[in-house]
């Protein structure tokens, strides 16, 4: 299922600054959680495999069932709302794939998705945020008046959010060193950024559902481009600083101004993890 990716000088130059042993990896198949054959051909391409575990307190009664397995004792490699580059710390040494829906994308972009998950790696950021929330999760579902699926796709924004605040600085200096890269991460938040500008009115009228539009508002942090108001709170270095209990507080003080209940969500009744590919702005 796995080939050796062969990358450009300035990624290769990214890889060496923040993650040397990291290993880029092409799938042949698109996945969200790989398969179990895969992550038997992945133990063969590393060292050591360091299944990441959390205990069932960590979790809400309704969390979905791939959260639950993510969570347990077997190794889950990828996760719903990983994009089109997800990588993994547990390996030794960790693993970026590059899944098979990149085809058709620029090359330029597919450079630089793999260059921003060698910063995450480096930085020893979150691989998924229930690293992040930790045994916080089960609080930040309890004030989230939604169904399971709206409350992870709400974690997973946050948490990259939270991942943005610390990379989009590395990606900000590229611009010197890595022009073609530096390009890439700003041409990309211009894109973002008409599709940001009215999405609180979206809000409030129920042309975006909450979720949604905090998706595309955490996508634009990473990019440096400030979304409106309640997510520009994120945007800020209180956010970096505090990190899980702040996003619980903002959280719970938005979707209370903002009158959100599960009603208006379709994706509340859900048992299963969905969520838009994060990657693919």
């Amino acid at each position: 299922m796995f080939r050796q990716r062969s990358v450009p000088d300035d990624v290769a130059a990214v890889r060496d600054d923040h993650a040397p042993d990291a290993l880029v990896l092409d799938c042949e198949r698109d996945f969200e959680t790989l398969p179990i054959p895969a992550r038997d051909d992945l133990a063969l391409l590393t060292d050591e495999l360091r299944p990441f575990s959390a205990p069932d307190e960590w979790l809400p009664s309704d969390a979905p069932e791939l959260l639950r397995r993510f969570a347990g004792t077997d190794l889950v490699v990828g996760m719903p709302g990983d994009g089109s580059v997800a990588w993994t710390h547990q390996t030794d040494p960790p693993v970026l794939f590059v899944k098979a829906r990149v085809q058709g994308s620029p090359e330029s972009f597919i450079d630089f998705l793999v260059a921003e998950a060698l910063v995450e790696v480096g930085l020893d950021l979150p691989e998924h945020f229930l690293e992040f929330f930790e045994g916080r999760y089960r609080e930040f579902a309890e004030v989230i008046p939604l169904g399971p699926a709206a409350t992870y796709q709400l974690a997973v924004a946050l948490c990259d959010a939270y991942k943005g605040l610390y990379t989009r600085e590395v990606f900000a200096d590229w611009q010197g060193t890595h022009p073609r890269l530096f390009e890439a991460w700003r041409d990309a938040g211009q894109r973002i950024e008409p599709r940001v500008d009215g999405i609180t009115r979206e809000v409030v009228t129920g042309t975006s559902d909450f979720p949604d539009a905090t998706e595309f508002a955490c996508s634009a942090i990473k990019h440096g481009i400030e979304p409106p108001a309640p997510f520009s709170a994120l945007d800020t270095q209180a956010y970096r600083d505090h990190g899980v209990g702040y996003a619980i507080k903002w959280a719970e003080k938005t979707l209370g101004s903002l009158d959100v209940g599960s009603d208006s969500n379709s994706n509340s009744d859900s048992d299963s993890a969905t969520s838009s590919d994060s990657n693919s702005e």
